[in-house]
């Protein structure tokens, strides 16, 4: 392709433990694949796109990020992490019209939610007001729109994706 109009950032991984159980390589990890691989990309799609004035990053965080969890210290500090980083490049490249956001995803029906019991589903169900998790779907339209020419105007902001568990 001869230019880079949009980047998603979309790479996550957890290793869940209490701080006190969470091994330095564990940690590291983590931190590499959700937040520095969002670091490189945008690093490596910045300049073309100030080039053409113009572009659309939106990358995808977590609602773990913006509340915290009881045992994911890497993962939620990993998704943090993004937030700060969205913001400071909407700052930096928002004069050359590229907009900058995240997606804050709560309980969604992938392969890394899989694995959760039936009865941790039923307790997240509780805290959730839609009553059901959230489908890839739903993410992807809300990711679709901060691409778009729509969202020309919206940038450095933090949107949730999470049926009200958390506002």
């Amino acid at each position: 392709f001869s230019k880079i109009d949009v980047l998603i950032n979309n790479a996550g991984i957890s290793s869940d433990g209490l701080l006190i159980r969470t091994k330095s390589e564990d940690w590291q990890r983590t931190i590499d694949v959700n937040l520095s691989s969002c670091f490189y990309l945008c690093k490596s799609v910045s300049k073309p796109m100030m080039k053409a004035r113009y572009g659309r990053i939106v990358n995808i965080s977590s609602v773990i990020g913006e509340m915290g969890n009881a045992g994911q210290v890497a993962y939620a500090a990993s998704k943090a992490g993004v937030f700060g980083l969205t913001k400071t490049l909407a700052k930096e490249l928002g004069s050359r019209s590229i907009t900058v956001n995240a997606v804050t995803p709560g309980y969604i029906e992938t392969d890394m939610t899989s694995d959760i019991t039936p009865e941790r589903v039923e307790a997240m169900l509780s805290q959730i007001p839609a009553g059901r998790l959230g489908s890839v779907k739903d993410v992807a339209n809300l990711a679709c729109f901060l691409a778009s020419e729509q969202s020309a105007y919206i940038t450095g902001q933090i949107v949730g994706v999470n049926g009200g568990m958390y506002m």
